[in-house]
């Protein structure tokens, strides 16, 4: 049946715009899960209750933001929105691994920032060729993306590194005796870690269009854009993606050995600590 024309379909016929109460229905899906953890006795439902608040919290409130900033296209403010993005991804990237030592924080800030920001910048200013580059309707949503998965990337190799630096101290310790610089003895540490960080975007790449449907393409055609040219923007998104996970987590690691290596080749693993539940 034809929808009306006062239905909640746009009048281009480009997406329809779900009311409060559409998306009121929507969460009823949620107590599908609840209901089964209580039947399974998984003792999830406090957690996925908490999550899903601060989930509809956090989305409003950045909603709210993003209206502000899209409707004053002021610079700095986009700035310093992107800016405070990549501080929570450096935040929640180095609070992932199990080991910590002094510095991780800014390590992690640093690497996303170079990468995300590196990456990102060239894609609207070389392929997207955005006037103005700042434009935040692309700018945010793509850095976002970017953002997220590379600190995935950087919160894995971290933790892989780190913890087989712990487990294999004895191993590196006596190329070290043997006269290996800190570069050799670590280098096949270094190198598994950067595998690990990388795995989920191969991984990704690899199913993509034919086990996932991933959610910038769903989400553009939802909204009523071609097929053919969503999956262009989503090649280039992947793209971005894999750059900026594997620039952030090269960057990442070898910050992490510079604070983890003297520069008389010594281990100092006197400066790891397990981190604090």
């Amino acid at each position: 049946m034809p929808l009306e024309p006062d239905s909640t379909l746009i009048s281009s016929g480009s997406y329809l715009v779900l009311s409060g109460f559409q998306v009121l229905l929507g969460s009823c899906l949620l107590i599908f899960s609840l209901l089964l953890s209580l039947l399974l006795r998984l003792q999830l439902e406090r957690s996925m209750g908490i999550a899903a608040l601060r989930m509809v919290v956090q989305l409003l409130l950045v909603g709210l933001v993003m209206d502000w900033i899209f409707s004053r296209q002021h610079p700095w403010l986009i700035l310093l929105m992107a800016v405070v993005m990549a501080s929570i991804a450096a935040a929640s990237a180095s609070s992932r691994p199990k080991r910590r030592y002094p510095g991780i924080y800014w390590n992690c800030l640093i690497s996303i920032l170079a990468s995300s920001f590196l990456v990102t910048g060239l894609a609207l200013t070389g392929i997207f060729q955005l006037q103005p580059w700042f434009t935040p309707q692309y700018l945010i949503p793509l850095l976002g993306m970017v953002l997220g998965n590379t600190l995935n990337g950087i919160s894995l190799a971290l933790d892989r590194f780190l913890d087989d630096l712990q487990k294999q101290r004895d191993l590196v310790e006596t190329r070290l005796c043997l006269g290996a610089s800190a570069w050799e003895a670590s280098h096949d540490l270094l190198r598994s870690a950067l595998r690990t960080g990388l795995i989920p975007s191969i991984n990704s790449m690899a199913v993509m269009g034919v086990v996932s449907l991933p959610g910038m393409m769903t989400g553009q055609i939802l909204a009523g854009v071609n097929p053919g040219e969503a999956v262009r923007y989503q090649m280039v998104i992947v793209f971005m993606i894999t750059a900026a996970a594997t620039l952030g987590t090269v960057i990442v690691l070898l910050l992490a050995f510079r604070m983890l290596f003297s520069a008389r080749h010594q281990l100092l693993l006197n400066r790891l600590s397990a981190k604090k539940d």
